[in-house]
């Protein structure tokens, strides 16, 4: 599997600094498992102002994205293998495990568009393949949401993560929360290590973690409890 292309059409391409340096996510850029690009629609504006926003057709408040400079940015990318285009968007579909999986594993370069001001002209969703949100909530711009993209999507690429097997029982992965985890001291301020952990009996240490997986997912997301139960009932 060769590097996976990243390429993020932002009006701040800086913020993204702070992926290639820091933890994991730099050191997967450092040593080839995958490459970052930014590109500015600034620099695909048609007039001397580098202008990429304007009033809505319609009236209304704020500005909206121009289509030319975001249709030049991408036009003008490099096509690599499998290609996938996302849009980052409050209407968008809330970003799971599961679609950093599929991306992690069925793409080689992923384009990611960050919307500005009041939002984008509509017409700039023709470009897009999937269009994703990471919440309820709107933000000022897309960048968050896409370092969050670029780091579910990367930490699952091969090599990224020293010990690959982690990523198999950790939250989302099955569909359940992960269980709760303990390390030294076994007792800390009156709060006690559950006496299976330090049993040494790695069958009830497994139904222990499940257990607690299933408690933990129906009390803080009982809609991925019901969609597990109802999986397995297929199964």
């Amino acid at each position: 599997m060769g590097p996976l292309r990243l390429d993020l059409v932002s009006l701040t391409p800086e913020v993204f600094a702070h992926l290639r340096n820091h933890g994991v996510i730099g050191r997967a850029f450092r040593t080839g498992i995958a490459e970052l690009h930014t590109h500015n629609p600034r620099d695909y504006a048609l007039d001397r102002y580098r202008k990429v926003d304007d009033q809505p057709y319609g009236g209304g408040a704020g500005m909206v994205l121009k289509p030319e400079p975001i249709f030049a940015a991408v036009e003008n990318l490099p096509v690599c293998g499998r290609r996938r285009v996302l849009l980052m968007c409050p209407q968008g579909c809330p970003f799971r495990q599961k679609d950093a999986r599929r991306l992690a594993d069925g793409c080689d370069q992923l384009v990611i568009l960050c919307g500005h001001y009041e939002g984008f002209d509509e017409r700039i969703r023709s470009l897009a393949d999937e269009e994703f949100c990471v919440g309820d909530v709107v933000l000022t711009g897309g960048e968050i949401p896409a370092m969050a993209v670029v780091n579910a999507v990367v930490r699952l690429r091969p090599g990224t993560v020293g010990t690959p097997a982690s990523l198999d029982s950790e939250s989302f992965s099955d569909g359940l929360l992960e269980h709760p985890h303990y390390t030294r001291p076994a007792e800390f301020r009156g709060m006690v290590v559950p006496s299976v952990l330090r049993s040494g009996n790695h069958d009830a240490i497994a139904r222990w973690r499940q257990a607690q997986q299933l408690e933990r997912t129906g009390e803080r997301r009982p809609d991925l409890l019901r969609a597990w139960q109802a999986r397995m009932g297929s199964s």
